[in-house]
């Protein structure tokens, strides 16, 4: 049994298989439990597996290659197309199967153990940010029901909770209840403001010690965050063939509707990471703000852009400058240039 291409289905405990030799015929359909599937591989010959991009591929693309198996893993919505009749587990290893075996096919970069320390650090960080806003939110519409309107800045809000709790004003019509439950509320705020400051600190460590952080870290806009951001979601960069191509992952190109012969460009499409898109845009947004009166040729670039088009424009178009510089830096090794404004060798 000459297999040349598997079909992996991933899953908690019962995984689905399907294996074609050179003349795509079907050679193999084999249900695996989870103890199975590393002694089952192990005995294989090497051969091409592929996989959906899924909760714990990169750990089984890990495991896989160990045994000299070539890896790669595919967005699951490239692999729906080739998915026939009902879905199940059979019938999405075959479809795995032939999209793997697709030479147009577009595969997703595999992650080190490294990057995904780093991405768990910015996941539950990101999480931390999403629960202080939800808690935030809940907090002004409660009082806005007693008649205390408080302005969306969270610093503002923070003085108003701590003159709240303290009974600075006992004429401003809070109730004995709501009050107690302000002191509360303050308490959580200022515990997850600490956890946050925790995980910025550990980011900013695993910027310092990260050396390709450090060269796209030189570029104006990518911050600390952003940097370790995009080594962990993207580094290595041999799967762009060049800056546009990463560019377009991020969701920072135009969306086209073409046909016909005739060009039709929209906004941009926001695909990949919605986090990295947006550390992206809103470094440039800082950049965008200490630009003017700058004589350096990124400036001027910038200032140019503005005389013509809408800041948020300017903002998506620096943000894709951007992106590009970061893939030349990241997949030539080169040095970021910021008198010039560019990467060189």
């Amino acid at each position: 049994m000459n297999i040349v291409r598997i079909g992996l289905d991933l899953a908690k405990t019962v995984f689905q298989v399907h294996g074609v030799g050179s003349d795509d015929q079907t050679l193999l359909r084999k249900t695996l439990r989870r103890e199975a599937v590393v002694p089952f591989f192990a005995q294989l010959p090497p051969c091409l597996v592929g996989m959906e991009a899924c909760s714990g591929s990169h750990y089984w693309a890990r495991i896989l290659s160990e045994f000299r198996h070539e890896v790669r893993l595919i967005s699951p919505q490239f692999v729906t197309p080739y998915v026939k009749s009902n879905k199940n587990d059979r019938n999405d290893a075959e479809a795995i199967c032939e999209a793997v075996g697709r030479p147009s096919m577009r595969f997703v970069p595999q992650k080190t153990p490294e990057q995904l320390e780093i991405q768990a650090v910015h996941r539950i960080r990101q999480r931390l940010i999403s629960d202080r806003t939800r808690l935030v939110n809940q907090i002004r519409g409660l009082l806005a029901e007693h008649g205390v309107v408080i302005a969306r800045d969270i610093s503002r809000l923070r003085h108003a909770l701590r003159q709240i709790a303290g009974g600075c004003r006992r004429d401003d019509g809070v109730p004995d209840m709501i009050r107690e439950l302000v002191i509360e509320v303050r308490e959580e705020l200022a515990g997850l403001d600490k956890r946050i400051a925790s995980f910025n600190c550990r980011i900013r460590v695993l910027f310092r010690t990260n050396e390709a952080c450090q060269r796209i870290g030189r570029i104006e806009g990518i911050s600390p965050i952003t940097a370790t951001a995009l080594v962990a979601a993207a580094g290595d960069q041999s799967c762009f063939r060049n800056g546009r191509e990463f560019a377009a992952w991020l969701g920072l190109v135009p969306r086209q509707r073409s046909s016909g012969g005739k060009a039709r460009l929209f906004g941009i499409s926001k695909r990949g990471d919605r986090h990295l898109r947006t550390l992206m845009i809103h470094g440039a947004r800082a950049v965008l703000g200490k630009a003017h009166g700058k004589t350096d040729a990124r400036s001027i670039w910038i200032g140019r852009l503005r005389a013509r088009r809408h800041p948020n424009v300017v903002a998506v178009a620096l943000a894709n400058k951007n992106a590009r510089i970061i893939w030349s830096v990241l997949a030539r090794n080169e040095q970021y240039d910021p008198a010039r404004g560019t990467a060189v060798g």
